[in-house]
């Protein structure tokens, strides 16, 4: 009998064991910031990695203004195609799921919010941040109604809510998102979310699913280098900045030849731009308005307006900084405060610094053959039609118009094939 009991007791042991070692895992990402295709690819590969690995569920911990929305609708889309359940997670305390993270939100298969944060505000707007009225814009709005109550239909969500986020921009605190059925439940960090959200029942493409998921531990799936590279050159800011400084060194190479450096710093930072620009929806307005920009500041090196050419040059800066970005999206718009700076410190490095290198390229020669014109020098062989000066240090052949004799002085008026014209100098009479 205990042989029996023990034999029960090692079996009970080793099961648990075995659970234990195949206890639930969830892969666990972070977005944090705008919606842009670096998130998507983000997103894609992290909902990838949890299906190849078998993992309970995917966690997105989502603190967004906003992004691209068509970026935005291709994760939505990833999420109803996706393989494994999708839990978004508002959060840390005082983020936000606005503009496209409502979208986000409303995908999940499971939504829920940390304390101190809000939803909503997902009305398109122009780029001045007014609302948008035109035929071609209620179309767009009217889509974006529909695409979110697809959603909410799918997912068991609030849809008069999520018309008004759209039409009105409603925005909503978190302490009323769960009993408007908005989101799912309010959780403060990743145990609470997975403790809460174990037992839900999910609908998934083929069938429902039941998450197991309290207790799983939990895998970051962090950016790859790539992709933390391409996050910090895709914002808004930098390419503003890498394409006008390209465009400027491109400019003072081919304005001043040889200079070698500008040239080649303009030539990377072009470059950079250009696929960097790839990820965004890019308006070539903007990038025309820069380019022009950069010329007339050139310009007004060569050309005397009083002025005028740098002011245009400055107009067309902040037109293209603020056209740049073709979305109505405030976060992924260039800021006013990188314009303004960057269009100063061009502006002022071309008026200032070229238009000196300029002046002094202009100045008269002052070492050589050319240097000698204008310098004093004394007759050593008396010249008529030809004879020899004595000038900087050395001898030279020398012509001029009228006979001068040895010792007096002569000005060096031109040179031609190493020979020198020179004239008498005129002394003062004395009393």
């Amino acid at each position: 009998m205990k042989l029996r009991t023990s034999i029960v007791a090692l079996f009970a042991t080793l099961l648990l064991f075995a659970n234990m070692s195949q206890a639930a895992v969830v892969k666990v990402m972070t977005v944090d910031g705008a919606i842009g295709p670096i998130t998507l690819k983000h997103v894609e590969r992290a909902i990838k990695i949890a299906e190849d690995e078998q993992a309970a569920a995917l966690v997105i911990k989502l603190n967004t203004p906003g992004g691209v929305m068509e970026t935005t609708l291709r994760i939505t889309t990833a999420f109803m195609n996706s393989k494994v359940p999708i839990i978004v997670w508002v959060a840390p305390s005082g983020g936000r799921a606005a503009s496209a993270g409502v979208y986000i939100t409303y995908a999940a298969h499971v939504a829920a919010m940390a304390s101190s944060t809000n939803i909503g505000s997902a009305t398109p707007v122009t780029m001045g941040g007014e609302k948008m009225d035109s035929a071609l814009v209620k179309k767009i709005v009217n889509d974006a109604v529909a695409n979110l109550q697809g959603s909410a239909e799918k997912r068991g969500r609030n849809k008069t809510w999520a018309e008004r986020a759209v039409r009105e921009g409603a925005s909503i605190a978190y302490y009323e998102a769960v009993d408007s059925n908005i989101v799912d439940f309010l959780a403060e960090d990743i145990e609470e979310l997975l403790t809460k959200a174990d037992g839900m029942v999910v609908a998934m493409p083929e069938s429902e699913d039941t998450l197991k998921v309290a207790g799983a531990t939990h895998e970051e799936v962090e950016m790859t280098f790539s992709e933390s590279v391409l996050e910090v050159l895709t914002n808004p800011n930098i390419i503003f900045i890498l394409f006008s400084l390209g465009t400027l060194g491109l400019a003072i190479e081919l304005y001043n030849p040889g200079a070698i450096l500008p040239g080649v710093v303009g030539a990377i930072c072009l470059i950079i731009a250009l696929y960097a620009m790839q990820t965004l929806p890019i308006n070539y307005a903007g990038l025309a308005l820069i380019v022009l920009a950069v010329v007339l500041f050139l310009l007004e090196i060569k050309v005397t307006s009083y002025g005028m050419l740098s002011v245009g040059g400055i107009i067309s800066l902040i037109l293209g900084g603020l056209f740049l970005i073709d979305s109505p999206e405030p976060a992924l718009k260039v800021s006013l405060s990188v314009i303004i700076t960057i269009t100063i410190c061009i502006g002022g490095f071309l008026i200032f610094v070229v238009g000196y290198v300029v002046k002094a390229q202009r100045k008269r020669v002052l070492t050589g053959f050319e240097g000698l014109i204008g310098q004093m020098g004394k007759v050593s062989e008396r010249i008529e039609k030809e004879g020899m000066v004595y000038v900087a240090g050395a001898l030279w052949k020398a012509v001029a118009d009228e006979i001068i004799e040895k010792g007096e002085p002569v000005t060096i008026v031109s040179g031609h094939n190493q020979i020198l014209k020179v004239a008498k100098v005129s002394t003062p009479r004395e009393g």
